[in-house]
């Protein structure tokens, strides 16, 4: 009979064989990435979302139809011949050129794909020598917080997040002529409301966020003496939106389809002071749909958690004009976020 000892050190041997297993694996997927792409992933997350752009697109056939099409196709003709979500297949090619797998053309009619020489010599399944084969890796689609323990450590990664790059996105614009009154909705636990009143000491900030977010940072991120920033509970698509001079929706829209992104602008329009406007902080995509990569990955990822997307400059722009907002302005930062802000 086998003792526990053995059985133990047996599990440690089997374990220790996979580990060396998925190195290799990961070791020999980033070789084969790289050979197609020509793009280097460093950060191990951004590795597997990338991986699982080309799979993906190896998986549909989009590399096959197009090997097999006499031109370029547009991404409607493409979902249609594949039997795939227009939207998403948008999303996925737009990602695919990022990636370097696929070449973009615009045109008056849109923008239209083609295969790179490599990804038609490698990803194609006709091909003997594809890759397409080699790899099945399961992707994390959702990410939920278990326990309040799990809430908070999310949430200071996102405070410490906004102490790095929250400078760059409220000194975009020269804001301190005109507003005094912030609303950040969707604020979460206000690391990007200090940074607001850091750059405008002047200036008072109300956080807007569901309840249990809002208790939370009140315990653990904002110090009751900090009588500059205040909270406010509720839900924006259900609640009353406050009062408020400026109103800053950081990495709100991108969570929600074009028509409740509307509604939520439309909302805010309606309650904001006159002369006053509303702050988008979004990473934006390229007009000629180029990159930037991290924009074209997010998308990606918001097809599979959320009902949003990442957006052009054009489409937040006339967000903003049907809500009636005016007088647009976009600011590239060059950095993580870029601003688009709405004067009402």
């Amino acid at each position: 009979m086998q003792s526990v000892l053995d059985r133990e050190t047996e599990i440690e041997r089997c374990l220790l064989q996979f580990g060396h297993k998925l190195l290799d694996l990961i070791k020999r997927a980033k070789q084969a990435f790289r050979i197609v792409s020509g793009f280097d992933a460093q950060d191990f997350n951004c590795f597997f979302v990338c991986l699982f752009v080309m799979f993906t697109a190896c998986e549909l056939g989009v590399f096959d139809l197009l090997l097999e099409s006499e031109g370029p196709l547009s991404s409607d003709a493409i979902a249609e011949r594949l039997g795939a979500s227009t939207n998403g297949m948008e999303r996925l090619l737009d990602a695919c050129v990022g990636l370097k797998l696929l070449g973009v053309e615009i045109k008056s009619e849109g923008a239209f794909y083609r295969n790179t020489e490599l990804s038609s010599l490698y990803l194609t399944k006709s091909r003997g020598q594809t890759l397409c084969h080699l790899y099945k890796i399961p992707v994390l689609t959702h990410f939920a917080m278990k326990s309040e323990e799990e809430m908070i450590k999310f949430m200071q990664f996102l405070n410490a997040f906004w102490s790095i790059c929250g400078k760059d996105v409220i000194a975009a614009f020269d804001l301190s002529p005109s507003f005094m009154i912030w609303e950040p909705m969707g604020g979460g636990v206000g690391g990007l409301a200090k940074e607001c009143i850091s750059l405008y000491p002047n200036s008072t900030v109300t956080i807007y966020d569901l309840p249990k977010i809002v208790q939370v940072a009140k315990e653990h991120f904002i110090p009751p003496e900090e009588c500059r920033i205040t909270f406010h509970e509720g839900d924006f698509f259900k609640d009353p939106v406050p009062e408020a001079d400026l109103y800053i929706l950081a990495r709100v829209l991108h969570d929600w389809a074009d028509d409740k992104c509307l509604q939520l602008l439309t909302k805010v329009h309606k309650s904001c002071k006159p002369g006053g406007g509303v702050l988008i902080v979004e990473t934006l995509l390229n007009e000629d749909k180029t990159g930037p990569l991290e924009a074209q990955l997010f998308s990606v990822i918001m097809l599979v958690q959320t009902e949003g997307k990442e957006r052009t400059p054009t489409e937040h722009s006339k967000l903003l004009t049907a809500a009636g907002f005016r007088e647009i302005q976009v600011k590239k930062t060059g950095k993580f976020f870029d601003v688009v802000l709405g004067r009402k």
